[in-house]
Parts: structure tokens; C-alpha cells; sequence
């Protein structure tokens, strides 16, 4: 017979573990629970005011979804003029004066189409950008789009959606979350001195051996956006890429048209004094629709 020490000693290891796994499934629910969200469709659209009554809903099941009154309070006092081209610094204190962890802005709408390949339809569509506060990034940004022969139709495909939708959003700001966490602080380095520094009468700016132009994406062609996307780009002495980051996003597929244009570029390092040396640039892109 075992000794009654032994058995005890089992039971209380074998509790031990239960408690374990039963506080590592709470800690798991908690983190996404914590998750303080703000949810916004700033143009005010009657489809964006209803889509983001469903997603807040959705999201309020797993997330800490705030109150709409207190996000549109927020945004009549700092808001940026363009919410949805905002730079990293407009998005940081737009979520500071909310004390969120993330801002989704939403932009939704119904539309008639119509092609050469196809009769004419009818397309319910959201935009939704996901913005970290403590970062300012872009951190996830999605177009759901629904498309039928009857608009009601449409709309009722989209709506339907937005649970599945709340729930794979939670599941990419959890993980976006945790990437910011374990992140490395931006390197220190010397940047490009303002236009008039007499700074500048020493210092040859870094410049690409061949110009690309980042592409105006489908979708950014579309929806007729018109946007600007800044990038940071560090170079070291001998010219070469070694940090890129938007500062400035638009969404549509148009930051990394820009990331894609750029890195695609063999560049000739900044100079002092016909030195080379490392240097940080800000590039600024500017996107409208032509007509093609």
C-alpha cells in the first residue's frame, strides 16, 4: 500500500497542474478581453454607422469595445482631417485621448457597377483599418466586399459576414499586439537636416541611382482614392537598405506599393564632406485616380 504521503503528494501535483492550465486559459481570455477597441466610421455614412453598430457588437464578445458617444467625443476634439490617411503621430494621439489599444476606422458603402464582361451589379463593401495606439501603424487592413444582382441582397451578405469578420480581426490584433511588444526600438540615426538648414551646405542628400514610381494600385483605382504615403528609409554608408517603415498610410494596397517601389531601388549613400555616411530620409508619394 502506498504510503498516504505519496498519494497526497500526487493529488496536490496533479491540482497544481489543473490550476495551472485553468489560469493559462483565463490568462489566454483576458488578454483578448483586454483588448481596448475603439470602432469608428468617420465619414459619417449611413452604411458606415450601421456596420460599425454590428462589428462593435461583434467585437464586445471577445474585446472591450468603447462607447460611441466617448469615441466621437475623442475625435471632435483631436481628430485628424484625414482619418483615414493619417500619419503615425496623428494616429498615436488620436488613440492617446482615448486610451485604447486600437482605433478600427471604418469606411462603408453600396454601389452600382457595371463592366464590359458582366450586367450591372450592385456591391456592398467596408474598408476597415486597423490602427495600433501605440505605434500609430496600420496594422491590418481589409476590404470584405459582396456583390449580387439585388442591392438589399448584397447588403445582407456583408452584415452576415461581420461576425466571422469581428472574430479573425481579434485574432490579428492579439498577434499584432504581441509582435509590437517584442519589437526592437527603432535604431538611432542621423536624419536628413529640414530645406534652408545651413546643414545642408555640407551634406549631399542620398538619392537612387534610378527612380521608380509605385504602382496606383486596382483597388485604390476602384474606390477613386486620393492619398499620400510617407516612408522612412535608412541608409547605411555604403548606400544600402537597411530599415524602411510607413509613417504616413493609406491603405488599398498603396503602403506597400510604395515598400515594394522603394526597396526595389539601388541608392548612393548621403556624403559630409565627400564622406559617406549613414542616413535616415522621409519619402512622400502623392496618389489620385486618372483615368485610365
Amino acid at each position: 500500500m502506498r504510503s498516504p504521503s505519496f498519494t497526497t503528494a500526487k493529488s496536490t501535483q496533479f491540482a497544481a497542474a489543473v490550476l495551472a492550465l485553468v489560469l493559462l486559459a483565463g490568462s489566454r481570455a483576458a488578454y483578448a478581453k483586454d483588448l481596448r477597441i475603439a470602432v469608428i466610421a468617420p465619414d459619417k455614412s449611413v452604411a458606415g454607422k450601421a456596420f460599425v453598430s454590428e462589428l462593435s457588437t461583434s467585437l464586445a464578445l471577445s474585446s472591450d469595445v468603447l462607447d460611441d458617444s466617448l469615441v466621437w467625443s475623442a475625435f471632435d476634439a483631436v481628430g485628424p482631417t484625414t482619418p483615414y490617411n493619417m500619419t503615425t503621430a496623428e494616429a498615436r494621439n488620436f488613440a492617446a485621448a482615448l486610451g485604447c489599444d486600437f482605433v478600427v476606422l471604418v469606411r462603408a458603402g453600396d454601389q452600382r457597377r457595371s463592366s464590359s464582361e458582366r450586367e450591372e451589379y450592385y456591391e456592398s463593401y467596408a474598408s476597415i483599418f486597423a490602427v495600433s495606439a501605440k505605434t500609430g501603424r496600420l496594422v491590418d487592413w481589409s476590404d470584405p466586399q459582396f456583390e449580387s444582382s439585388k442591392p438589399a441582397d448584397a447588403s445582407r451578405s456583408l452584415k452576415q459576414a461581420i461576425p466571422s469578420l469581428a472574430a479573425a480581426l481579434v485574432k490579428r490584433l492579439e498577434k499584432a499586439a504581441a509582435s509590437e511588444s517584442a519589437e526592437i526600438s527603432t535604431p538611432r540615426i542621423e536624419e536628413m537636416p529640414p530645406d534652408g538648414s545651413p546643414l545642408l551646405r555640407e551634406l549631399r542628400p542620398p538619392v537612387p541611382y534610378r527612380r521608380l514610381k509605385p504602382e496606383y494600385t486596382s483597388l485604390a483605382f476602384l474606390y477613386e482614392i486620393a492619398a499620400t504615403v510617407e516612408l522612412e528609409l535608412d541608409l547605411d554608408a555604403s548606400g544600402e537598405i537597411t530599415r524602411t517603415e510607413i509613417v504616413r498610410w493609406a491603405g488599398y494596397g498603396l503602403d506597400e506599393s510604395v515598400q515594394k517601389a522603394v526597396r526595389a531601388m539601388n541608392w548612393r549613400p548621403a556624403e559630409r564632406n565627400g564622406k559617406p555616411l549613414p542616413m535616415r530620409v522621409l519619402l512622400r508619394y502623392n496618389f489620385k485616380k486618372v483615368d485610365k
